[in-house]
């Protein structure tokens, strides 16, 4: 098994490592704990399941799972694609929010200005 050094990684440091190896960045920001090779990979050099020990620097915040078909995908934090329940949150929040801050409104304001300086309001 070739290494960088002697020294053993931490369960840490192979994930963030994996990940960054391992992913396609034309397909995924993340990388399949089944399809990538992961698990086997971590087990092989640990001799250790990973499941729980991912579990753990998901709760930690080192890195964030999400449920896929045959196992999960695992991302560096804030890569995670958001769920559909958090869009729509975000969503209604952007929609009943009363701050004038969205591009539409800015466009609406530069209609007014033209349609009014053309009407000779502004003369």
């Amino acid at each position: 098994m070739a290494q960088d050094s002697d020294r053993k990684l931490t369960y840490e440091e192979f994930v963030r490592r994996a990940i960054l190896r391992l992913r396609d960045l034309s397909k995924s920001r993340g990388i399949h704990a089944v399809y990538s090779g992961f698990n086997s990979a971590f087990r092989e050099y640990f001799g250790q399941d990973p499941i729980e020990l991912v579990k753990d620097l998901a709760r930690q915040g080192k890195v964030e799972i999400v449920p896929r078909k045959g196992g999960v995908m695992i991302y560096l934090p804030g890569e995670a694609p958001k769920s559909s329940s958090t869009l729509g949150k975000e969503a209604l929040s952007r929609i009943l929010q009363d701050k004038e801050t969205s591009t539409e409104r800015v466009f609406e304001k530069v209609v007014d200005e033209l349609i009014s300086d053309r009407n000779g309001d502004n003369l």
